[in-house]
């Protein structure tokens, strides 16, 4: 069997299409995509194809199959999300064409039409993990979305719970952005996603082969980046004279961060500059945008210029604020309340405020920047990052405000950051909305966030966060057993269910879960499992449960009211 590996492009139609059967093998993760990852991609879409030229192709990345030629069975090593969620949005429009014929068409991309003379049977041009496929298959490949009675499908795993979520979020972004009832425009945005959407196909008929691929693909290695090819245009644009000492200093700050932390630099700079979400490569944006005269009368200018007055200033700036390690000989004490701003923003899961905090240390003056200033804009930046993650703004919402902060720093006289940085009246009411909410039930990442942040505003001294195991209890169970003394103590079950999942109700554990546990009386539960003196906990929202005796709706209630004004205070959420 020949091992050969084949890269191609091709538009969704020939995706979508009887050269590929795709199917996620059983070792594959679950359908994982939330409503943030199928927002952004239906966003950019649309944003693509509503105000591109219509020449131009939108690339949708790259696929890895074990796939023989020839043989249309494709196991899919990477890319199952994209393909789920295309196969979704697919349906999705389907379920509007009230043309016979469109929505057939359409349905076409969604399984293959049976073919008696040529002994095709019809089925489903793609099939997720088995644990998930017959509702996959029945909830979208067979429109059961559209089922409102009592025998639609109910999720029973977190894939199946994602994928009725994006299939609600797509429908009320489809009915968002178009008249659903005109069918021409609806044909012409499906014509750019089947004609214009291409995925580039890398098929190998081996899974060591293919996983090979996959590796190579995502590799730290030392893989030829593309930051490699704007060095050698870069450096090569300098005269002979000045090469060697700017190719010495360029290596020093690569070796510095790393390669793909150099890398990731290019990104922010881009960033800085564009002030705009990437929707090219980097090489082609970063000559477009930042270095369009690399190649001119001036390039060796430019080149030196780049390299003293753009990447190395940030180069510096990258460094300290990724691993927060500033330093002020003007207050030590200070500079260490800056570090813990930046391990805080470091906690953020995601990186979208790094290129505004890195065009203000550099535009006044780097190291030499007025520490109190310093920390004064990265406490409002914080806030910031953590308000939009609390209210699940989406990235493309987080670019386009973080681009209105770079543009009011850029513009700022001395130490000033202008006004888009600050939250509005309405932002500080949808923030405190947020935090007096059902907090358990947010995505992990920010429900740990913001549990660890208040931890924080309760603790005397500035506490370090480093845990190697961190679980979110309730105290109230989730589960009530009858005749117990929850059951005695929280009798309406209403009033279970309002406080059961805020944050009056929660604490953080440096241990694992521990079900039976979980079930606990109180006081049992208080002595054995929230004791400081077993090492499951050091943080202060654990602790002050000591103090405590009983749990009943009254002190779940004030202690509510006392956290939430816990979160007021540290975030300064108060109406101008």
């Amino acid at each position: 069997m020949s091992t050969k590996i084949k890269g191609a492009e091709y538009p969704l139609s020939k995706i979508f299409n009887d050269e590929f059967d795709f199917v996620i093998p059983p070792y594959q993760r679950p359908y994982a995509w939330t409503e943030e990852e199928t927002e952004t991609l239906f966003t950019d879409l649309y944003d693509f194809y509503a105000n591109e030229n219509e020449e131009e192709n939108y690339f949708l990345g790259s696929i890895v199959l074990i796939k023989e030629e020839g043989n249309p069975h494709s196991e899919v090593i990477d890319g199952q999300q994209r393909l789920t969620t295309l196969t979704i949005l697919f349906s999705v429009l389907a379920s509007f064409f009230k043309s016979a014929n469109l929505r057939s068409t359409l349905y076409n991309y969604i399984r293959q039409s049976g073919n008696d003379f040529e002994e095709l049977v019809s089925k489903p041009r793609l099939c997720i993990r088995p644990r998930d496929n017959d509702f996959f298959k029945g909830y979208i490949q067979e429109m059961g979305f559209l089922d409102s009675s009592e025998n639609a499908k109910i999720p029973e795993t977190e894939a199946q719970t994602n994928i009725v979520q994006n299939t609600k979020l797509l429908r009320k972004k489809i009915e968002d952005v178009f008249d659903t009832s005109n069918e021409k425009e609806l044909t012409k945005f499906v014509s750019f996603l089947v004609k214009r959407c291409y995925i580039v196909v890398v098929s190998t008929p081996t899974k060591e082969s293919a996983f090979r691929v996959f590796s190579v693909m995502n590799s730290r290695g030392l893989s030829l980046q593309v930051t490699d090819i704007i060095k050698a245009d870069i450096i090569g644009a300098l005269p002979d004279s000045q090469r060697q000492a700017y190719t010495d200093k360029w290596e020093e700050m690569e070796t510095e961060l790393t390669r793909n932390g150099f890398k990731d630099l290019f990104s922010q700079i881009r960033m800085i500059i564009s002030k705009k979400k990437a929707k090219k490569s980097l090489q082609e944006e970063f000559y477009n945008d930042i270095l369009p005269n690399i190649t001119g009368k001036e390039a060796g200018k430019e080149a030196a210029d780049f390299i003293d007055n753009m990447l190395s200033p940030n180069s510096e700036a990258y460094s300290i604020i990724k691993r927060r390690c500033y330093t002020s000989s003007a207050s030590s004490e200070i500079a260490k309340n800056v570090n813990y701003m930046l391990s805080w923003l470091n906690r953020i899961d995601n990186s979208d405020w790094l290129p505004v905090a890195m065009l203000y240390f550099v535009k006044n003056g780097g190291r030499n920047i007025k520490p109190s200033d310093f920390l004064l804009f990265l406490k409002k930046l914080e806030r910031l990052a953590a308000f939009m993650r609390a209210t699940s703004w989406n990235v493309n919402q987080r670019i386009e405000r973080y681009a209105k902060v770079l543009k009011d720093i850029e513009d700022a006289e001395d130490s000033a950051f202008g006004t888009s940085i600050e939250l509005t009246n309405d932002e500080i009411q949808a923030f405190i909305a947020n935090l007096n909410g059902d907090i358990y039930n947010m995505a992990s990442n920010k429900r740990n966030y913001l549990i660890l942040r208040l931890d924080s505003f309760l603790s005397p001294d500035e506490a370090i966060y480093n845990p190697t195991i961190l679980s979110i209890e309730h105290v109230l169970p989730q589960t009530v057993r009858a005749g117990s003394e929850w059951e005695k103590n929280w009798p309406d079950e209403e009033e279970r269910k309002k406080y059961l999942h805020r944050i009056g109700n929660l604490i953080p554990l440096a241990r694992r879960k521990n079900s039976e546990a979980s079930n606990y009386e109180f006081n049992v539960k208080r002595d054995k499992y929230f004791n400081i003196e077993s090492g499951v906990t050091s943080y202060r929202l654990a602790t002050e449960v000591q103090n405590y005796h009983t749990w009943t709706p009254e002190i779940v209630e004030e202690r509510q009211k006392k956290l939430v004004a816990a979160f007021i205070k540290g975030w300064d959420l108060v109406e101008r």
